[in-house]
């Protein structure tokens, strides 16, 4: 602990994000970076607790104080070492990630967490910049095969791991370009794709294979990857999204969210739509269903796009601005959170249920929607209730659904293995992450449903521990 009273003579302090009228214009990355003395300041305010509630709160159960000090010292060779121990890649959640670990921060007991997240990416960034992050080929290799199929966080971990312990490592991805929901799900303006380039490359000169455009259970079988590798991964996410049961939604205009983020995201970086193919918000009243992040990210694209006013619904109640007495510290603080996205202009309702999609001429021009009251029943179970005489016309140029995805896709390679799943459609594995057919393992979002990029990560990291003993003592 470099400055026993760090905690007491520095108050928080964040970096913040470019000014309004100027970043809702371009789809550069929003959060701005402090200089080095400030962020070694604020992480000098790590108290060093003697139980760390961080390293609980957070998936990959970062050494926070160890790192925090690190940077404190300036030594951030030791700092981006800690931090590699336990993530492969700081520089991802050190920009996307909410944080858990400062919810679980002893300083959050009085709404001062320390920058956790933020030093993270900085620390990240210094090693970069001074050389301390670069490929490490591992020395002799073992002669197994190992394929991981997908190319996310939980892909990526699990390669990254699995290629250091001395197998061949050969990723598939289905798209035309490596990082999966870091390449096309999460927008530009939170993670500039040549930050997962830089990282992308660094396994590739270590010795990781990739193989793009390869829909694996379409275009190469899953039997043929048996018949090839020693063991297969499935890193395939929760990419099934959720939908509405109403009447409208065959018009025009209404989208899913990862279909109009995606499309995003391949424009910027060059790729050339026009037409009807081109999900514009130009012009046009966006209406977001959906109040998590995915719907935020869809907030903020609109606003780039142009829109002529873009609104927000949310289905459940709004959340409170501090923390109610059932929801203590060090837990996750259910509070409302006010996106980048947000300030930039977007009405947010809650507690909105959408009944009916109208529309002329086969396009989407209105929603019909009600408010709802929650309410719990005598066992203590969260009902809904739509409140009378509360329904009203919202209108609708572009509707963008973001409500969640269900589970992972059902069809290919999971169907062709007839695996089974749990009662919520994700890929059922026992405790070493192996699915229902010998040989093949999944983990992350497929597992467990739709997640945080950091769970992913130890998700990945958990796949290839036990990976690594099974092709080993095959």
């Amino acid at each position: 602990m470099g400055n026993p009273n760090g905690f007491i003579e520095v108050k928080r302090k964040v970096a913040g994000y470019r000014p309004v009228n100027e970043r809702k214009y371009d789809f550069s990355e929003v959060e701005q970076t402090l200089n080095e003395q400030d962020r070694r300041d604020q992480a000098g305010r790590c108290m060093d607790c003697g139980v760390p509630f961080c390293q609980w709160g957070c998936p990959v159960t970062n050494n926070m104080p160890e790192w925090q000090d690190a940077i404190y010292r300036g030594d951030w060779k030791n700092a981006i070492d800690l931090l590699h121990v336990t993530n492969n890649f700081p520089e991802f959640t050190g920009r996307i990630c909410p944080a858990p670990c400062e919810h679980a921060c002893t300083l959050n007991i009085h709404e001062e967490p320390v920058t956790i997240r933020e030093n993270e990416a900085f620390a990240a960034e210094k090693g970069f910049e001074l050389g301390y992050i670069r490929p490490v080929p591992p020395g002799p290799r073992t002669g197994r095969k190992i394929a991981v199929v997908g190319s996310g966080p939980a892909g990526l971990a699990c390669a990254d791991l699995l290629n250091r312990w001395g197998h061949y490592v050969t990723v598939f991805e289905k798209d035309d370009a490596v990082g999966g929901l870091l390449r096309y799900g999460i927008p530009d303006f939170k993670l500039n794709k040549a930050i997962v380039d830089r990282r992308i490359s660094i396994l590739q000169e270590g010795g990781i294979k990739f193989k793009l455009n390869v829909h694996v259970g379409h275009d190469i079988t899953g039997t043929d990857l048996l018949q090839q590798f020693d063991a297969v991964c499935l890193t395939i996410g929760a990419m099934k999204p959720r939908s509405l049961d109403i009447e409208g939604m065959d018009l025009d205009g209404i989208h899913y969210a990862m279909e109009y983020l995606t499309q995003q995201n391949r424009i910027n970086h060059g790729l050339n739509i026009t037409g009807n193919e081109h999900i514009l918000a130009r012009d046009k009243d966006v209406v977001v269903i959906g109040g998590g992040d995915t719907g935020s990210d869809c907030v903020g694209t609109a606003i780039r796009q142009s829109a002529k006013s873009v609104t927000q619904l949310e289905i459940m109640p709004k959340p409170p601005d501090k923390r109610n007495s059932d929801n203590p510290w060090p837990y996750w603080a259910n509070i409302l959170r006010q996106s980048s996205s947000h300030e930039e202009g977007c009405e947010r309702l809650w507690s909105v249920l959408t009944k009916k999609c109208n529309g002329e001429f086969k396009r989407v021009k209105q929603l019909e929607v009600v408010n709802v009251i929650w309410l719990k029943d005598n066992k203590g179970r969260m009902k809904m209730e739509e409140i009378p005489d509360s329904g009203r016309i919202i209108k609708a140029d572009l509707v963008l659904l973001a409500m969640g995805f269900s589970h992972c896709i059902h069809e290919g390679i999971v169907g062709e293995f007839a695996l089974k799943f749990d009662n919520r459609g994700n890929i059922l594995v026992d405790k070493d992450f192996m699915t229902t057919k010998p040989g093949i393992f999944a983990a992350g979002d497929a597992v467990t449903g739709a997640s945080l990029v950091v769970r992913a990560i130890a998700q990945g990291r958990y796949l290839a521990s036990s990976v690594n003993a099974f092709v080993r003592n095959k």
